[in-house]
């Protein structure tokens, strides 16, 4: 955020910003930039939780997630609340995620924005996906996503942002998804891109992401390369589990937040399956990116990214958001305090 913007913070009515508003106003290099810095901020101890509280429902569930970013140049609180429900495509014709963000002032609680929390959401989650790979992955990107819905392309935009993308294979347990998102992917970035039928098919892979909302896991240790690293992004909540308990436990993990990812995570399923100790767990994000250890000690370790998803991220992206709301104005704005 500015000087500027933050000086006309006070003041201000609260803006509401719709999707279209926070895809004009966020790109994906600046979603990784802010994100990237939101980690470091975190290991200063220059940020408000994170905290996290999830609801079930029949068909899917809610959570809450909530932090703060409390730098000398600005202090700004989110709470982001949505709603995740996997049938929604099929049944209502809506998307599975669905929510809203509140951006705040951490200072003095005014209510800076409301915005649609769809695309902070899906972009935030790749970003941190880019950050952990800059820091933990393989030069040479030879890889594998598992589960091609909408954020699995937004995973590897971001990808692209950070690595030079040499292959992607795709997998999906729906074949013409994997075909249409090879297809687009192709095209839009100007890789080479192609379906495959079975993750057997990734051996040689140097990095996978694996973004599905699968409840058993399916990559095992049989399947990754020594080297390589994985980005466990669909796991987040208790129910949700892509990776063998093995594969952690003989490897190097990494937590978004440790807490977090040993309740919600792959993780968690490790922990419980009792292969596994939350000591034994390398570190966190945030202490990879701001130098505190080094995450990769060697060119032949597996590092699993256990990306569970954090309100950091979305404080971060919201900030931004808000910030180009300011300097361009023309956006729909409500007075509560009327």
């Amino acid at each position: 955020m500015t000087a500027t913007a933050t000086l006309e913070l006070d003041g201000r009515p609260t803006i509401i910003l719709r999707q279209t508003d926070v895809r004009r106003m966020l790109s994906m290099p600046a979603c990784i930039a802010a994100v990237e810095h939101a980690f470091v901020s975190h290991a200063r101890g220059e940020t408000l939780g994170p905290a996290v509280i999830g609801v079930h429902a029949d068909g899917g569930g809610f959570h809450v997630k909530a932090a703060g970013l409390r730098e000398a140049r600005r202090a700004v609180f989110a709470v982001k609340i949505n709603a995740n429900f996997p049938e929604n495509s099929a049944r209502f014709g809506l998307p599975t995620i669905q929510g809203v963000l509140g951006l705040f002032d951490a200072a003095n609680g005014r209510l800076l924005a409301l915005m649609d929390s769809i695309e902070i959401t899906s972009l935030r989650t790749a970003a941190a996906t880019a950050v952990a790979a800059k820091h933990l992955a393989p030069t040479i990107a030879d890889v594998v996503i598992c589960g091609c819905g909408e954020q699995s392309r937004h995973q590897l935009r971001a990808l692209a942002c950070v690595r030079s993308v040499r292959r992607v294979r795709a997998f999906d347990v729906e074949r013409a998804r994997a075909a249409t998102f090879a297809d687009d992917m192709q095209s839009e970035l100007g890789i080479a891109v192609s379906a495959v039928d079975d993750v057997r098919a990734g051996r040689d892979a140097t990095i996978w992401i694996t973004c599905t909302p699968s409840r058993q896991w399916f990559l095992a240790r049989e399947h990754v390369a020594a080297g390589s690293f994985v980005a466990a992004v669909g796991a987040d909540n208790p129910e949700k589990q892509e990776l063998e308990p093995e594969l952690l436990s003989a490897n190097v993990v990494i937590a978004d937040v440790l807490d977090q990812s040993a309740t919600i995570g792959d993780l968690h399923h490790a922990i419980t399956s009792g292969v596994m100790r939350r000591e034994d767990v390398r570190g966190e994000l945030a202490d990879v990116v701001s130098g505190r250890i080094r995450g990769r000690r060697s060119d032949d370790e597996i590092v699993i990214f256990d990306s569970t998803g954090t309100a950091l991220q979305d404080v971060a992206a919201a900030a931004v958001v808000y910030e180009h709301a300011v300097a361009r104005g023309g956006c729909l704005t409500i007075d509560f305090q009327t």
